[in-house]
């Protein structure tokens, strides 16, 4: 049976966010919070726009999601993300018990998990989907911005 509703299906909504922050001259990540098959939260990194240090992509979605559910716990819910979360992220993920993350692209410089940040123990973290879109996002972004310096 095809599952219309799967984690290419939902990354690809997030990449979607991504492309939306290249767009606006904002690093390209983007977010989408998923419960029972239904999308919650749409965001995407607005650090730039809203001159906020803390206005990631994860954070925006975390704070949208709990705002649509009308409560700060995100159980049953899964975080799809086009880059591996930062600490800070990771952290905000922990204290809303998150059920699950989902991520595109690895962040081996700032990501959490080279950072060893503690995620809730009831929350599991997978990437990879869609690995190399997202990726490839970020790398052009980075490349026009040099390029433009």
């Amino acid at each position: 049976m095809i599952q219309p509703f799967d984690d290419i299906y939902f990354m690809k909504k997030a990449i979607q966010e991504a492309e939306l922050a290249f767009e606006k001259g904002e690093i390209p990540v983007g977010a989408v919070i998923v419960i029972d098959n239904k999308i919650i939260a749409r965001c995407h990194n607005l650090t730039e726009t809203l001159t906020d240090v803390t206005a990631h992509a994860e954070m925006q979605a975390i704070t949208a999601a709990a705002n649509f559910l009308g409560g700060k716990y995100l159980q049953k819910c899964t975080l799809y993300v086009t880059l591996e979360p930062c600490q800070m992220c990771a952290g905000a993920l922990y204290w809303s018990q998150i059920s699950n993350i989902v991520y595109g692209a690895r962040d081996t410089e700032r990501g959490c998990i080279n950072l060893n940040t503690k995620l809730h123990p009831k929350t599991t973290i997978r990437g990879g989907i869609l690995e190399e879109e997202a990726s490839a996002l970020l790398k052009r972004f980075f490349i026009e911005k040099r390029n433009l310096n």
